[in-house]
């Protein structure tokens, strides 16, 4: 379990949340003015503000999900507009549920693979790669700035926690308990349904009809969705001109080549320079010893220690 140290890694959270039920309803009223609307293209570009960020909300009871479902569509009703955007937002609020409802029924979800086939797969045990994962420094731009806004904000978008877990499984071939575990610790919304499911469903372990082989590539997802590299460039500091493609996620390099070719400061994208994330927040990183104690885990869960 992450606690505070000396150097506070929950430093600068308050510029980004409001906790309490007026904060949540706040947040609940901006998106569905200046949002909602554009809510089926947006919410997959992770530099826009095209979310409603109600997560961490709804995590801690300050909003309740059936304020949640009847607003937008009382909203588009009232003040016009089509029902698909609305819809399209509801149905990413039914995951939610379903996810609760699969852990009551699996309360063995957090822990356990849903596939019991998954029991026998030869994960990988590798500490090195799986550090840096966490610090955002694999050299897979999109990855990396999704890693360092979850260390800098306590949040992820969405469309980026789908690819870099993806990227920690399929790619890192490392156990799907082990990123769950680094996103309970870590972000401000983690929910035990909503992270233990989303984390099998990437794995393909999960209660999804798709198989295994769903990968997400970061590179083709960066092209996608970060075509101009706004997002990447806003977490991981570029340096020089030109630096969009790259940004973008066309990089070349492999985890290992891109994490070691540097020595230490710098990491280099295709010949591009990104600033190493602050070294200041890295002594509390040292809760990736908490993987080595996954049982203890359902106790701190149980004496409501988080």
């Amino acid at each position: 379990m992450l606690l505070p140290q000396e150097t506070s890694w929950a430093e600068g959270f308050e510029q980004n949340w409001q906790p309490g039920e007026t904060g949540a309803r706040d947040r609940l009223q901006d998106f569905l003015d200046n949002a909602l609307a554009r809510y089926g293209t947006d919410r997959d570009r992770p530099a826009t503000a095209g979310t409603a960020r109600l997560s961490a909300h709804l995590r801690f009871g300050e909003i309740g999900p059936r304020q949640v479902w009847h607003w937008p569509l009382n909203h588009v009703r009232s003040h016009g507009g089509s029902e698909d955007a609305a819809w399209s937002f509801l149905r990413e609020l039914g995951w939610r549920d379903f996810n609760h409802n699969l852990l009551f029924h699996r309360p063995e979800m957090p822990e356990r693979n849903l596939k019991q086939p998954f029991d026998s797969f030869p994960w990988r045990d590798d500490r090195n790669d799986f550090k840096a994962w966490s610090r955002g420094e694999t050299g897979y731009p999109i990855v990396d700035a999704g890693m360092r806004e979850l260390w800098d904000t306590g949040w992820m978008h969405n469309r980026v926690r789908m690819i870099t877990a993806s990227f920690l499984i399929k790619h890192l071939l490392l156990p799907w308990q082990w990123g769950e575990a680094w996103f309970w610790d870590t972000l401000v919304d983690a929910d035990l349904a909503n992270n233990t499911g989303n984390w099998q469903w990437v794995a393909g372990s999960g209660a999804d009809a798709a198989p295994y082989f769903r990968i997400f590539n970061p590179v083709l997802q960066g092209e996608k969705f970060d075509s101009d590299g706004a997002y990447v460039r806003r977490l991981c500091a570029p340096l020089g001109s030109g630096a969009g493609r790259i940004a973008a996620g066309l990089c070349p390099q492999t985890l290992g080549s891109a994490v070691r070719s540097s020595g230490g400061g710098r990491r280099h994208f295709g010949g591009e320079l990104f600033a190493a994330p602050r070294q200041s927040r890295q002594g509390p990183r040292a809760g990736t010893e908490r993987l080595q104690r996954h049982q203890e885990r359902g106790c701190i869960r149980q004496c409501g220690l988080r």
